[in-house]
Protein backbone atom coordinates (compact mmCIF):
# COMPACT_ATOMS: atom_id res chain seq x y z
CA UNK A 1 0.00 0.00 0.00
CA UNK A 2 1.53 3.37 -1.05
CA UNK A 3 2.09 6.00 1.64
CA UNK A 4 -0.73 8.28 0.49
CA UNK A 5 -3.28 5.49 0.54
CA UNK A 6 -1.95 4.33 3.91
CA UNK A 7 -2.42 7.80 5.44
CA UNK A 8 -5.87 8.20 3.87
CA UNK A 9 -6.98 4.90 5.40
CA UNK A 10 -5.37 5.16 8.84
CA UNK A 11 -4.96 8.89 9.46
CA UNK A 12 -2.78 10.34 12.21
CA UNK A 13 -2.06 9.22 15.74
CA UNK A 14 -4.23 9.59 18.80
CA UNK A 15 -1.13 9.39 20.99
CA UNK A 16 1.20 12.25 20.16
CA UNK A 17 3.59 14.51 22.02
CA UNK A 18 6.48 12.18 22.83
CA UNK A 19 8.92 14.25 24.80
CA UNK A 20 6.11 16.56 25.89
CA UNK A 21 4.04 16.46 29.06
CA UNK A 22 3.09 12.83 28.53
CA UNK A 23 6.66 11.76 27.92
CA UNK A 24 7.56 8.39 26.42
CA UNK A 25 5.36 6.55 28.91
CA UNK A 26 2.17 7.68 27.15
CA UNK A 27 2.32 5.02 24.46
CA UNK A 28 3.78 2.37 26.76
CA UNK A 29 0.95 2.84 29.25
CA UNK A 30 -1.64 2.52 26.48
CA UNK A 31 0.02 -0.63 25.12
CA UNK A 32 -0.04 -2.09 28.62
CA UNK A 33 -3.73 -1.30 29.07
CA UNK A 34 -4.42 -2.82 25.66
CA UNK A 35 -2.81 -6.09 26.75
CA UNK A 36 -0.73 -6.35 23.58
CA UNK A 37 1.68 -9.28 23.57
CA UNK A 38 4.35 -10.28 21.08
CA UNK A 39 3.13 -12.02 17.92
CA UNK A 40 6.45 -13.59 17.03
CA UNK A 41 6.05 -16.79 19.02
CA UNK A 42 6.86 -16.16 22.67
CA UNK A 43 3.83 -13.97 23.46
CA UNK A 44 5.77 -11.75 25.88
CA UNK A 45 3.98 -8.58 27.10
CA UNK A 46 4.99 -5.78 24.73
CA UNK A 47 4.84 -2.99 27.31
CA UNK A 48 7.25 -4.89 29.54
CA UNK A 49 9.80 -5.11 26.72
CA UNK A 50 9.38 -1.41 25.98
CA UNK A 51 9.94 -0.47 29.62
CA UNK A 52 13.03 -2.67 29.84
CA UNK A 53 14.71 -0.57 27.13
CA UNK A 54 13.27 2.88 27.83
CA UNK A 55 15.78 5.23 29.45
CA UNK A 56 18.86 3.19 28.59
CA UNK A 57 21.75 4.83 26.78
CA UNK A 58 21.60 4.89 22.93
CA UNK A 59 19.12 2.04 22.47
CA UNK A 60 18.43 0.38 19.09
CA UNK A 61 15.04 -0.66 17.67
CA UNK A 62 14.98 -3.89 15.62
CA UNK A 63 11.98 -4.99 13.56
CA UNK A 64 12.10 -8.76 13.29
CA UNK A 65 10.41 -9.51 9.97
CA UNK A 66 12.83 -12.35 9.18
CA UNK A 67 10.24 -15.10 8.98
CA UNK A 68 12.20 -18.36 9.20
CA UNK A 69 9.15 -20.59 9.69
CA UNK A 70 8.42 -22.23 6.29
CA UNK A 71 4.73 -22.68 7.11
CA UNK A 72 4.20 -19.01 8.00
CA UNK A 73 3.50 -16.13 5.61
CA UNK A 74 1.98 -13.53 7.92
CA UNK A 75 5.00 -11.25 8.33
CA UNK A 76 5.94 -11.52 4.65
CA UNK A 77 2.40 -10.55 3.60
CA UNK A 78 2.37 -7.72 6.12
CA UNK A 79 5.68 -6.29 4.90
CA UNK A 80 4.57 -6.61 1.28
CA UNK A 81 1.08 -5.12 1.63
CA UNK A 82 1.24 -2.93 4.79
CA UNK A 83 4.89 -1.91 5.26
CA UNK A 84 3.96 1.60 6.44
CA UNK A 85 1.87 0.22 9.29
CA UNK A 86 4.89 -1.75 10.53
CA UNK A 87 7.21 1.23 10.04
CA UNK A 88 4.77 3.46 11.93
CA UNK A 89 4.89 1.03 14.84
CA UNK A 90 8.67 0.85 14.69
CA UNK A 91 9.09 4.63 14.76
CA UNK A 92 6.57 4.99 17.59
CA UNK A 93 8.26 2.27 19.63
CA UNK A 94 11.67 3.84 18.95
CA UNK A 95 10.33 7.21 20.13
CA UNK A 96 8.89 5.64 23.26
CA UNK A 97 12.20 4.08 24.32
CA UNK A 98 14.47 6.89 23.11
CA UNK A 99 16.01 5.05 20.15
CA UNK A 100 17.21 6.98 17.10
CA UNK A 101 18.08 3.95 14.98
CA UNK A 102 15.63 1.43 13.51
CA UNK A 103 16.83 -1.73 11.77
CA UNK A 104 14.31 -3.74 9.75
CA UNK A 105 15.49 -7.36 9.44
CA UNK A 106 13.99 -9.40 6.59
CA UNK A 107 14.64 -12.70 4.84
CA UNK A 108 12.96 -11.53 1.62
CA UNK A 109 10.97 -8.56 0.31
CA UNK A 110 13.89 -6.17 0.67
CA UNK A 111 12.82 -3.93 -2.23
CA UNK A 112 9.25 -3.36 -1.02
CA UNK A 113 10.45 -2.23 2.42
CA UNK A 114 13.14 0.01 0.95
CA UNK A 115 10.54 1.56 -1.36
CA UNK A 116 8.31 2.30 1.64
CA UNK A 117 11.20 3.93 3.52
CA UNK A 118 12.01 6.08 0.45
CA UNK A 119 8.38 7.24 0.27
CA UNK A 120 8.51 8.31 3.91
CA UNK A 121 11.78 10.17 3.40
CA UNK A 122 10.36 12.00 0.38
CA UNK A 123 7.32 12.98 2.47
CA UNK A 124 9.56 14.35 5.23
CA UNK A 125 8.56 11.71 7.77
CA UNK A 126 10.74 10.12 10.47
CA UNK A 127 13.32 12.90 10.18
CA UNK A 128 14.80 12.28 13.65
CA UNK A 129 15.21 8.53 13.20
CA UNK A 130 17.49 6.53 10.92
CA UNK A 131 15.79 3.52 9.30
CA UNK A 132 17.66 0.86 7.36
CA UNK A 133 16.83 -2.61 6.02
CA UNK A 134 19.10 -5.62 6.48
CA UNK A 135 18.65 -8.96 4.74
CA UNK A 136 19.17 -11.90 7.09
CA UNK A 137 20.46 -15.31 5.89
CA UNK A 138 17.58 -17.69 5.01
CA UNK A 139 18.23 -20.12 7.86
CA UNK A 140 15.57 -21.28 10.32
CA UNK A 141 17.52 -20.23 13.42
CA UNK A 142 18.72 -16.91 11.93
CA UNK A 143 15.53 -15.13 12.98
CA UNK A 144 15.86 -16.28 16.59
CA UNK A 145 16.35 -13.17 18.73
CA UNK A 146 19.90 -13.77 19.90
CA UNK A 147 21.02 -14.97 16.45
CA UNK A 148 19.49 -11.88 14.86
CA UNK A 149 21.23 -9.55 17.32
CA UNK A 150 24.51 -11.33 16.72
CA UNK A 151 24.15 -11.01 12.93
CA UNK A 152 23.29 -7.30 13.15
CA UNK A 153 26.46 -6.86 15.22
CA UNK A 154 28.57 -8.24 12.38
CA UNK A 155 28.90 -11.88 13.48
CA UNK A 156 27.35 -15.07 12.00
CA UNK A 157 23.61 -15.49 12.59
CA UNK A 158 23.97 -18.13 15.30
CA UNK A 159 22.01 -18.27 18.58
CA UNK A 160 23.81 -17.55 21.82
CA UNK A 161 23.11 -18.49 25.39
CA UNK A 162 21.16 -15.91 27.38
CA UNK A 163 21.46 -13.86 29.53
CA UNK A 164 22.40 -11.20 28.68
CA UNK A 165 19.11 -10.42 26.97
CA UNK A 166 19.05 -7.96 24.04
CA UNK A 167 17.66 -5.19 26.26
CA UNK A 168 20.78 -5.58 28.42
CA UNK A 169 23.37 -6.08 25.69
CA UNK A 170 22.15 -6.21 22.11
CA UNK A 171 23.29 -4.87 18.75
CA UNK A 172 26.92 -3.78 19.08
CA UNK A 173 26.61 -4.00 22.85
CA UNK A 174 23.76 -1.45 23.02
CA UNK A 175 20.39 -1.98 24.66
CA UNK A 176 18.11 -3.34 21.92
CA UNK A 177 14.35 -3.63 21.57
CA UNK A 178 13.48 -6.53 19.25
CA UNK A 179 9.83 -6.67 18.17
CA UNK A 180 8.03 -8.82 15.63
CA UNK A 181 6.60 -7.02 12.58
CA UNK A 182 2.99 -7.91 13.38
CA UNK A 183 3.37 -6.72 16.98
CA UNK A 184 4.49 -3.30 15.73
CA UNK A 185 1.55 -3.09 13.31
CA UNK A 186 -0.81 -3.63 16.25
CA UNK A 187 1.11 -1.03 18.26
CA UNK A 188 0.63 1.52 15.46
CA UNK A 189 -3.12 0.89 15.48
CA UNK A 190 -3.29 1.24 19.27
CA UNK A 191 -1.51 4.60 18.93
CA UNK A 192 -4.17 5.69 16.43
CA UNK A 193 -7.32 4.28 18.01
CA UNK A 194 -6.50 3.66 21.67
CA UNK A 195 -6.35 0.69 23.98
CA UNK A 196 -10.12 0.33 24.42
CA UNK A 197 -10.54 0.08 20.65
CA UNK A 198 -7.98 -2.73 20.63
CA UNK A 199 -9.88 -4.53 23.40
CA UNK A 200 -13.19 -4.27 21.53
CA UNK A 201 -12.46 -7.68 20.00
CA UNK A 202 -10.94 -10.78 21.52
CA UNK A 203 -11.40 -11.83 25.13
CA UNK A 204 -10.61 -10.10 28.43
CA UNK A 205 -7.49 -12.23 28.89
CA UNK A 206 -6.54 -12.39 25.20
CA UNK A 207 -7.57 -9.06 23.68
CA UNK A 208 -7.30 -7.98 20.08
CA UNK A 209 -6.76 -9.90 16.88
CA UNK A 210 -3.94 -11.78 15.21
CA UNK A 211 -2.77 -12.83 11.77
CA UNK A 212 -2.81 -16.55 11.07
CA UNK A 213 -1.38 -18.45 8.11
CA UNK A 214 -4.05 -21.04 7.28
CA UNK A 215 -3.03 -23.77 4.84
CA UNK A 216 -3.21 -27.46 4.08
CA UNK A 217 -6.55 -28.96 3.04
CA UNK A 218 -8.44 -25.65 2.72
CA UNK A 219 -10.03 -23.97 -0.28
CA UNK A 220 -8.08 -20.70 -0.05
CA UNK A 221 -4.73 -21.02 1.73
CA UNK A 222 -3.49 -17.66 2.92
CA UNK A 223 -3.12 -15.18 5.76
CA UNK A 224 -6.25 -14.21 7.70
CA UNK A 225 -6.95 -11.81 10.55
CA UNK A 226 -8.92 -13.46 13.35
CA UNK A 227 -10.15 -12.27 16.71
CA UNK A 228 -8.71 -13.99 19.74
CA UNK A 229 -11.26 -16.34 21.26
CA UNK A 230 -12.84 -17.75 18.10
CA UNK A 231 -12.74 -21.54 17.63
CA UNK A 232 -10.12 -22.96 15.28
CA UNK A 233 -12.95 -23.93 12.94
CA UNK A 234 -13.46 -20.20 12.24
CA UNK A 235 -9.98 -20.03 10.71
CA UNK A 236 -10.81 -22.79 8.25
CA UNK A 237 -14.17 -21.19 7.48
CA UNK A 238 -12.34 -17.94 6.67
CA UNK A 239 -10.16 -19.91 4.26
CA UNK A 240 -13.20 -21.19 2.39
CA UNK A 241 -13.65 -24.41 4.34
CA UNK A 242 -11.94 -27.78 4.18
CA UNK A 243 -11.32 -29.59 0.89
CA UNK A 244 -11.18 -33.05 2.49
CA UNK A 245 -12.17 -34.71 5.77
CA UNK A 246 -9.80 -33.56 8.50
CA UNK A 247 -7.36 -35.88 10.26
CA UNK A 248 -5.39 -33.43 12.45
CA UNK A 249 -4.35 -29.78 12.76
CA UNK A 250 -0.79 -28.55 13.21
CA UNK A 251 -0.94 -25.48 15.45
CA UNK A 252 1.91 -22.97 15.74
CA UNK A 253 4.20 -24.16 12.96
CA UNK A 254 7.13 -26.58 13.13
CA UNK A 255 7.88 -25.76 16.75
CA UNK A 256 4.20 -26.35 17.44
CA UNK A 257 2.09 -29.41 18.03
CA UNK A 258 -0.48 -31.60 16.35
CA UNK A 259 -4.06 -31.72 17.62
CA UNK A 260 -6.41 -34.54 16.55
CA UNK A 261 -9.36 -33.47 14.41
CA UNK A 262 -11.98 -34.61 16.90
CA UNK A 263 -10.81 -32.03 19.45
CA UNK A 264 -9.04 -29.36 17.39
CA UNK A 265 -11.93 -27.56 15.72
CA UNK A 266 -13.65 -26.56 18.96
CA UNK A 267 -10.50 -25.27 20.69
CA UNK A 268 -10.61 -21.51 21.14
CA UNK A 269 -7.87 -19.38 19.67
CA UNK A 270 -6.33 -18.07 22.89
CA UNK A 271 -2.93 -18.86 24.41
CA UNK A 272 -4.51 -20.43 27.51
CA UNK A 273 -6.97 -22.61 25.60
CA UNK A 274 -4.30 -23.83 23.21
CA UNK A 275 -1.91 -24.67 26.04
CA UNK A 276 -4.69 -26.60 27.79
CA UNK A 277 -5.21 -28.56 24.57
CA UNK A 278 -1.48 -29.30 24.28
CA UNK A 279 -0.52 -26.68 21.68
CA UNK A 280 0.55 -23.02 21.45
CA UNK A 281 0.14 -20.10 19.05
CA UNK A 282 3.81 -20.16 18.09
CA UNK A 283 4.38 -18.56 14.69
CA UNK A 284 0.65 -18.13 14.02
CA UNK A 285 0.12 -21.18 11.80
CA UNK A 286 -2.80 -23.57 11.31
CA UNK A 287 -2.22 -26.46 8.91
CA UNK A 288 -5.14 -28.78 8.12
CA UNK A 289 -3.96 -32.35 7.52
CA UNK A 290 -6.46 -34.34 5.41
CA UNK A 291 -7.30 -37.99 6.04
CA UNK A 292 -5.61 -38.90 2.76
CA UNK A 293 -2.19 -37.86 4.12
CA UNK A 294 0.14 -39.83 6.37
CA UNK A 295 0.86 -37.76 9.45
CA UNK A 296 3.94 -39.82 10.27
CA UNK A 297 5.50 -39.38 6.83
CA UNK A 298 4.66 -35.68 6.78
CA UNK A 299 6.16 -35.16 10.23
CA UNK A 300 9.26 -37.16 9.34
CA UNK A 301 9.94 -34.82 6.39
CA UNK A 302 9.76 -31.82 8.69
CA UNK A 303 11.85 -33.45 11.44
CA UNK A 304 14.59 -34.25 8.92
CA UNK A 305 14.53 -30.66 7.66
CA UNK A 306 14.69 -29.29 11.20
CA UNK A 307 17.68 -31.51 11.93
CA UNK A 308 19.43 -29.96 8.93
CA UNK A 309 18.72 -26.44 10.23
CA UNK A 310 20.98 -26.82 13.26
CA UNK A 311 23.46 -24.03 13.88
CA UNK A 312 26.01 -26.78 14.46
CA UNK A 313 27.29 -25.47 17.78
CA UNK A 314 25.52 -27.67 20.35
CA UNK A 315 25.48 -31.44 20.76
CA UNK A 316 21.70 -31.78 21.21
CA UNK A 317 21.22 -30.31 17.71
CA UNK A 318 24.17 -31.69 15.78
CA UNK A 319 23.90 -35.21 17.21
CA UNK A 320 20.46 -35.52 18.77
CA UNK A 321 18.18 -34.10 16.08
CA UNK A 322 19.48 -36.26 13.18
CA UNK A 323 19.10 -39.34 15.41
CA UNK A 324 15.55 -38.30 16.31
CA UNK A 325 14.70 -37.74 12.64
CA UNK A 326 16.09 -41.15 11.71
CA UNK A 327 14.10 -42.90 14.44
CA UNK A 328 10.95 -41.19 13.21
CA UNK A 329 11.78 -42.27 9.66
CA UNK A 330 11.98 -45.89 10.86
CA UNK A 331 8.63 -45.53 12.63
CA UNK A 332 7.03 -44.05 9.52
CA UNK A 333 7.94 -47.19 7.57
CA UNK A 334 6.51 -50.63 8.14
CA UNK A 335 8.32 -53.21 10.27
CA UNK A 336 9.35 -50.89 13.13
CA UNK A 337 9.65 -52.17 16.66
CA UNK A 338 8.71 -50.95 20.12
CA UNK A 339 12.42 -50.57 20.84
CA UNK A 340 12.69 -47.82 18.23
CA UNK A 341 9.87 -45.83 19.80
CA UNK A 342 11.33 -46.24 23.28
CA UNK A 343 14.70 -45.05 22.01
CA UNK A 344 13.09 -42.08 20.27
CA UNK A 345 11.19 -41.03 23.39
CA UNK A 346 14.40 -41.28 25.41
CA UNK A 347 16.24 -39.10 22.90
CA UNK A 348 13.47 -36.51 22.98
CA UNK A 349 13.93 -36.17 26.74
CA UNK A 350 17.71 -35.92 26.40
CA UNK A 351 17.75 -32.93 24.01
CA UNK A 352 15.22 -30.76 25.85
CA UNK A 353 16.60 -27.65 27.52
CA UNK A 354 20.19 -28.30 26.53
CA UNK A 355 20.80 -26.02 23.54
CA UNK A 356 21.91 -22.42 23.19
CA UNK A 357 18.46 -21.74 21.72
CA UNK A 358 15.10 -23.50 21.64
CA UNK A 359 15.71 -25.37 18.38
CA UNK A 360 16.05 -28.80 20.03
CA UNK A 361 13.11 -28.04 22.36
CA UNK A 362 10.82 -27.05 19.50
CA UNK A 363 11.78 -30.06 17.41
CA UNK A 364 11.27 -32.40 20.36
CA UNK A 365 7.83 -30.89 21.05
CA UNK A 366 6.80 -31.35 17.42
CA UNK A 367 7.96 -34.99 17.30
CA UNK A 368 6.42 -35.84 20.67
CA UNK A 369 3.04 -34.54 19.51
CA UNK A 370 3.43 -36.63 16.34
CA UNK A 371 3.81 -39.81 18.40
CA UNK A 372 0.76 -38.95 20.47
CA UNK A 373 -1.60 -37.75 17.74
CA UNK A 374 -0.76 -40.49 15.23
CA UNK A 375 -0.57 -43.38 17.70
CA UNK A 376 -3.09 -45.40 15.68
CA UNK A 377 -0.99 -44.95 12.54
CA UNK A 378 2.09 -46.09 14.46
CA UNK A 379 0.31 -49.30 15.42
CA UNK A 380 -0.86 -49.87 11.85
CA UNK A 381 2.63 -49.26 10.46
CA UNK A 382 4.04 -51.64 13.02
CA UNK A 383 1.71 -54.38 11.70
CA UNK A 384 3.17 -53.84 8.25
CA UNK A 385 0.34 -51.69 6.89
CA UNK A 386 1.81 -48.24 6.19
CA UNK A 387 -0.38 -45.35 5.10
CA UNK A 388 -0.70 -44.80 1.34
CA UNK A 389 1.61 -42.10 0.07
CA UNK A 390 0.11 -38.63 -0.14
CA UNK A 391 -0.56 -37.22 -3.58
CA UNK A 392 1.67 -34.31 -2.62
CA UNK A 393 3.37 -33.07 0.55
CA UNK A 394 0.96 -31.15 2.76
CA UNK A 395 3.49 -29.55 5.13
CA UNK A 396 5.47 -26.92 3.19
CA UNK A 397 9.25 -26.85 3.16
CA UNK A 398 11.66 -24.61 1.24
CA UNK A 399 11.83 -25.70 -2.38
CA UNK A 400 8.47 -27.48 -2.36
CA UNK A 401 6.30 -26.66 -5.39
CA UNK A 402 3.22 -26.31 -3.16
CA UNK A 403 3.56 -23.73 -0.42
CA UNK A 404 0.88 -21.60 1.32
Amino acid sequence: MPLGEHLDRHGGFLLRGFGGDGGPTMLIDSVERAGLTGHGGAGFPTARKLRAVAGRRRPVMVVNAAEGEPASRKDAVLMLTRPHLVLDGAVLAADAVGAREVIVAVHAGLSSVQAAISQRQTAGMDTTISIKVVQVPPAYVASEESALVRFLSGAPALPTFTPPRPYERGVNGRSTLVQNAETLAHLALIARHGDQWFRSVGTPTAPGSLLMTVAGAVQRPGVYELAFGVPLSAAFDAAGGLTEPLQAVLVGGYFGAWLPAETALSVRLTPADLVAAGAALGAGVLLALPESACGLAESQRVASWLAGQSAGQCGPCTLGLPAIAEDLAVLSRSGNTANVRNRLERRLRLVEGRGACHHPDGTARFVASTLQTFAADLARHRRGNPCPESRYPVLPLPGDPRRP
